[in-house]
């Protein structure tokens, strides 16, 4: 992996990260800087989400998942757009892993910085 590419992958596992972090879950502000305008998801369950859905739901108070990201991986696409993928799991009261996920998001460079275009979630057929 060449400079140019860890130094993306370390900005957009930052911005990854954020969306995890519950701080940022409190902020429709900020999770409308991170979610680009056409924003769409498919989540672990294979439901689909919109921004205006994934904003509420993430911005709402309530605890959120404790979640573990592992494994992060960069393909740029062009210098204006990443696929960014990695595996999660959260975190138990006890300690253990649950809900094992690969991830991949979709991340476009705009005149409001890096936001992310599409993320999917899917359910991993063994934890680690």
């Amino acid at each position: 992996m060449t400079a140019p590419d860890l130094s993306l992958l370390d900005t957009l596992r930052a911005l990854e990260v954020e969306l995890h972090h519950p701080g940022v879950r409190c902020s429709a502000e900020r999770l409308s800087q991170l979610l680009h305008p056409d924003f769409h998801e498919v989540g672990r369950s294979g439901r689909q989400y919109d921004r205006p859905t994934i904003i509420a739901w993430l911005a709402d108070d309530h605890e959120p998942p404790r979640v573990v990201p592992d494994d992060f991986r960069i393909a740029p696409i062009s210098p204006d757009a990443a696929l960014l993928t990695y595996r999660s799991a959260h975190r138990q009261d006890d300690g253990s892993l649950a809900h094992h996920t690969l991830r991949s998001s979709l991340w476009l460079r705009t005149a409001e910085g890096w936001q992310m275009r599409y993320h999917q979630g899917t359910a991993a057929a063994q934890p680690w």
